[in-house]
């Protein structure tokens, strides 16, 4: 009897309850959908936990954002594909996920069958972008022109801080939440500041929502 072939094990991330239950049930018949969740903190843990074969996210996603949810995942799960599906289509953001590890991207637009390709295509070890994007900027991608990133500028942890200021946390909270001091927080704020040459909180907000690191 033939043994029947192991079927890919997927993990969504989208915020938007709506879009993360349309894509478990456009992609169910074909994958195992793993799980869904809605945030980019409860994305890694789950990862961690659950060892899927694609990770599919998007950009904008609270507590931590789609980008450094990439990056954390490619440093736990090497193995692990990560395809960006998502409404931000601008070569800024392609660029970003790309530096964060990504296999794939796939803009919401696309078509169903779109993202199934995509899957298939990140597994046999090749790169996939959405048509949608421009071929002059797939070729700056691919010969690794990636210069002027955001990680060029922010550490980890001060992207964290940055997120978490955009979302409307008080310094305490982000304290809390981070497992750190006030103070620190404090700190890597005002080197945000001088990292980004940006003088006030609103600034800062208006940094992360150009960044995908939150919604305006």
């Amino acid at each position: 009897m033939q043994q029947q072939a192991k079927r890919v094990r997927l993990l969504v991330a989208d915020d938007h309850a709506l879009v993360a239950a349309g894509l478990k049930s456009m992609l169910e018949p074909r994958f195992d959908v793993v799980a869904v969740v809605e945030d980019g903190r409860t994305l890694v843990r789950v990862a961690e936990e659950q060892k899927p074969d694609v990770v599919l996210l998007d950009i904008s996603m609270p507590e931590l954002n789609g980008i450094d949810a990439a990056r954390q995942i490619g440093q736990l799960l090497p193995k692990t594909k990560v395809i960006f599906v998502t409404m931000y289509a601008d070569p800024t953001f392609v660029r970003e996920a790309f530096r964060a590890g990504a296999a794939g991207f796939v803009a919401k637009r696309s078509a169903p069958t779109e993202l199934e390709q995509a899957i298939e295509t990140v597994l046999k070890g090749k790169l996939y972008i959405t048509p949608l994007v421009t071929k002059d900027f797939l070729g700056s991608v691919l010969t690794g022109d990636q210069s002027g990133g955001m990680a060029d500028k922010l550490t980890p942890r001060q992207r964290e801080v940055l997120q978490l200021v955009a979302e409307g946390l008080s310094a305490k909270e982000i304290a809390e939440k981070l497992h750190i001091t006030t103070k620190t927080v404090e700190f890597h704020k005002s080197g945000i500041m001088r990292a980004l040459g940006v003088h006030t909180t609103l600034d800062l907000v208006k940094y992360a929502i150009r960044h995908g690191l939150a919604s305006a």
